[in-house]
């Protein structure tokens, strides 16, 4: 029998399990830890559901996480990179939108698990490290900034084009982290128009995302509790592991349903 919240909750105990985990990671990672592991909610999430049902409900959560993380961070940013990467995400933020019926559960648990597999591979083989030293260009930022919104609308997972474009920049660490916040959180709430306007804000949905906002102010509480009595360097290995193994059943599900 599933297992309901005040009738808000259309999941059954596996489902619940996977959201919360999901939800303690992010908060984790966006209340101290860093590392843009947002891109393991979906993954997680849509081990148990249709992801584009993850993606509805983890949206609001995100927002709201945003605004906390905004707050700390205000002004601290770089305007010259940010030119660059919001106008282009919003062009790809466009394309998905209007790409969003023409993708399967199966296609977008592939296209999911092709990030999130490439994200852990990415952390640990860093193949984009010969770019570091290069200045910000035009036509990079362009390029992995309509690439981060695309894959933002998608399944909320546009650190890792947004990492390979700015990490090599070498900003200042607190002007990296402020840079990020900002474009996530002007991404994140352009997305609720066209999240809206297909459907995806229907009452289950947003109201699971109410319900679940605890555990998400729960995860950020923690991640600034763990942040300096939990060595980084093991909460990743951990994470990326767990990331790794996730990607890896989606991409098992999306090549399974390719033949359906």
């Amino acid at each position: 029998m599933p297992l309901t919240v005040w009738n808000a909750f259309p999941f059954d105990g596996l489902a619940l399990l996977m959201t919360v985990l999901a939800l303690l990671i992010v908060g984790i990672s966006k209340g101290g830890m860093g590392g843009g592991l947002g891109v393991l909610g979906v993954p997680l999430m849509a081990l148990t559901m249709p992801p584009a049902q993850a993606a509805a409900i983890l949206l609001p959560i995100l927002c709201v996480m945003d605004l906390m993380a905004l707050k700390a961070f205000w002004q601290r940013w770089s305007l010259q990179h940010l030119k660059q990467l919001i106008p282009a995400a919003i062009i790809g933020i466009v394309i998905g939108a209007f790409t969003f019926n023409y993708f399967r559960a199966s296609d977008v648990r592939l296209l999911v698990g092709l990030i999130a597999v490439g994200f852990a591979l990415n952390y640990w083989f860093k193949p984009f490290q010969h770019l570091a030293g290069r200045k910000p260009g035009v036509k990079s930022g362009l390029f992995w900034g309509s690439i981060a919104g695309f894959t933002s609308f998608v399944a909320h997972a546009g650190g890792p084009p947004v990492n390979i474009y700015l990490l090599p920049q070498k900003l200042d660490k607190t002007v990296y982290q402020a840079t990020t916040v900002l474009f996530f959180t002007t991404v994140n709430y352009v997305k609720l128009i066209p999240y809206a306007a297909l459907g995806q804000f229907n009452s289950t949905n947003l109201g699971t995302s109410v319900l679940l906002l605890p555990v998400a102010a729960f995860g950020i509480w923690l991640g600034y509790k763990l942040h300096h009595r939990v060595p980084e360097k093991q909460f990743f290995q951990v994470a990326y592991v767990l990331l790794f193994i996730t990607g890896s059943k989606l991409l098992y599900d999306g090549v399974a349903g390719l033949w359906v």
